[in-house]
């Protein structure tokens, strides 16, 4: 999948799209499928240079340290490491054996200024426009500057010579003479080098699918690879209601989320549209969420509370899902093209299911609340959203680690108050209910069970 340009810090749409394939490869994994993931990195670009010297830093610098702050996000929000996670910077070589490549075929050509820069001949492919079904006649202009060295405005570049004001470091020699590589060249060269030159998905968000994904496409089939089978793009994220973009000045970045919300939550509210969708970010939005956290965990919670030392253990990508089962219609879900808010619909109803078991009691319901409870979290974990796998408990950290045994303390006092009520020792739950409240935090009874907040 197409990963960070590193210029800057990594916003919502980022966390969103990194999710999507997040859950694409937890899903394969638990399909029993060999899943090896590429997730590239853009460490050289004309943003990367132009931002490097606006912060005061070498471009390399630079683009290191951004590449830092969107690991340290994707590890936040659950995202797993990838298999590989190559650098433009460190792919040169295979960059210019493919644009030789193209231009022995007849599909590139060095500018005609004597630049040093060499563009994609776009009229040279007749199925270019076909990945977004577009005529080329009525293509917008490639973006790449200056166009008098080019055959067509439509054409793009796939190799940038060398500026005066540019950093040498910034810049390396081929037969065409000294410059960077362009922006879509970098990732077919990634792609194909760990993947081949034939392979199943390449992903990323809607916005890359023009001209990015489309020039990808175009420069690989050219030079002969059929690269790959499937496109997949997540949908954008809007604020409300509204684009996010630079003008408006309204983008939301991972870290201001991170300081408002748990990655938990974030990730649970980037789970509850499809893919496919546009996601609108309020926070609103995001608030109302908490609820369906909140009631999963207080689940698993009781759930393993109540059978002890019985219960089985936690199931996890990490360990290939051994042993964890899914509904099938949580798996019929997943399969219909990732349709995430069906399979969440198929938790809760899991969910519903062992709460009734947990009031009913008895030793004959604790097999299947066992049952139960490794569905539910088998399930959570392939969309990466179970509040008792591991990751979350090694991501927290300062007020979510705080968060977290919050919610174990007050769900014991609040499990001992429910197991009183049912014993009719309602001194010793009001006692308990006391209890909590002169310590700042107030309960309420609901059909599932409690939920709290502390008071305002």
């Amino acid at each position: 999948m197409c990963g960070a340009t590193v210029q800057g810090a990594p916003h919502i749409g980022h966390m969103r799209s990194a999710v999507v394939f997040d859950q694409l490869r937890r899903w394969m994994t638990y399909r029993n499928f060999d899943v090896t993931l590429v997730r590239n990195v853009t460490d050289i670009d004309d943003k990367i240079l132009s931002k490097s010297v606006d912060e005061g830093r070498p471009w390399w610098a630079h683009a290191f340290l951004y590449e830092q702050v969107f690991t340290e996000a994707y590890d936040r929000i659950g995202v797993a490491p990838p298999t590989y996670e190559p650098r433009a910077t460190g792919h040169i070589p295979e960059m210019i054996e493919l644009i030789a490549r193209l231009i022995e075929a007849g599909h590139a050509y060095p500018a005609q200024d004597g630049s040093g820069d060499v563009y994609f001949d776009t009229a040279s492919w007749p199925e270019y426009g076909s990945l977004t079904r577009q005529d080329r006649g009525s293509m917008e202009d490639a973006a790449d500057a200056p166009v008098r060295g080019k055959r067509d405005p439509r054409d793009f570049a796939v190799w940038k010579g060398r500026k005066d004001a540019d950093p040498v470091t910034a810049s390396w020699d081929t037969p065409w003479g000294r410059g960077r590589p362009g922006w879509h060249i970098e990732c077919s060269a990634m792609s194909t080098k760990y993947l081949g030159a034939q392979f199943d998905i390449h992903g990323g968000g809607r916005d890359l699918r023009f001209p990015h994904h489309e020039n990808e496409m175009a420069q690989s089939n050219a030079a002969g690879d059929p690269f790959a089978n499937l496109w997949m793009h997540s949908g954008l994220v809007s604020v409300d209601g509204n684009k996010m973009s630079k003008s408006l000045g309204n983008s939301i970045f991972a870290h201001d989320l991170f300081d408002e919300y748990s990655p938990l939550l974030v990730r649970f509210f980037l789970t509850s549209g499809h893919y496919r969708s546009q996601l609108e970010f309020t926070r609103d939005n995001v608030a109302q969420q908490q609820a369906a956290v909140t009631r999963i965990t207080n689940f698993l919670t009781r759930a393993r509370t109540e059978l002890g030392d019985t219960a089985p253990a936690v199931v996890s990508f990490e360990s290939g899902y051994e042993g964890g089962h899914v509904a099938p219609e949580f798996a019929e879900a997943m399969d219909d093209d990732l349709s995430t808010p069906r399979a969440l619909a198929v938790v809760f109803d899991y969910v519903s299911k062992g709460y009734k078991l947990l009031e009913a009691g008895g030793s004959a319901n604790r097999e299947e609340l066992a049952h139960t409870l490794v569905a539910v979290e088998t399930m959570l974990d392939t969309l990466g959203i179970n509040p008792t796998s591991l990751q979350w408990a090694e991501t927290a950290s300062g007020s979510d680690s705080a968060t977290q045994a919050l919610d174990v303390l007050v769900s014991e006092l609040a499990n001992r108050r429910l197991e009183a009520k049912k014993a009719k020792d309602f001194a010793n739950a009001d006692a308990i209910r006391d209890q909590l409240t002169q310590a700042g935090i107030v309960i309420e009874d609901t059909a599932d069970g409690f939920r709290y907040h502390l008071k305002d």
